[in-house]
């Protein structure tokens, strides 16, 4: 009985050698200043480059849009329907309020205030938005979906 209890665990042993463990890379701890930074960056490239290329930029492989009057425009389709917007005639920027990292490091959310400046009026529009990030593999931050809502008056 008690060889039978020897060859045993001694059988278990050598099986699990047998398997390799994942190698899982170990990012440093997110706080929500991080996310809020790139937010901020993300709105900052916004008003340098252009809306749609910071939205390019910053959209995750996976992204989704939520937009008025649409379905929810998911991944390779979110690519081309922010390609074929025209956003040369204003300027979109925002804010972030607040961020909230989930206990895994791995998703949080940034919300604020967002303002659309025409070029040509001196009117700005205002409304507030929402954005769900993830990390990415190398600790950066990319949106996974993003929605907003016009009608602000801050």
């Amino acid at each position: 009985m008690r060889s039978v209890l020897l060859y045993g665990l001694l059988l278990v042993f050598l099986t699990s050698c047998l398997f390799k463990k994942k190698e899982v890379a170990v990012l440093p701890v997110a706080d929500e200043q991080q996310l809020i930074q790139a937010d901020m960056a993300f709105s900052a490239l916004s008003e340098a480059r252009g809306m749609k290329n910071a939205f390019i930029e910053y959209m995750d492989s996976n992204g989704i849009l939520l937009r008025p009057q649409h379905f929810p425009i998911l991944e390779a389709e979110a690519i081309d329907f922010l390609i074929s917007q025209d956003d040369a005639a204003f300027t979109l920027t925002w804010k972030p309020k607040n961020a909230v990292i989930a206990s895994s490091g791995d998703l949080g959310f940034t919300y604020g205030l967002y303002a659309l400046q025409p070029k040509d009026q001196d009117t700005v529009l205002y409304g507030s938005y929402v954005n769900i990030w993830k990390r990415q593999e190398d600790g950066s931050w990319k949106f996974i979906l993003n929605s907003g809502n016009d009608g602000i008056n801050p």
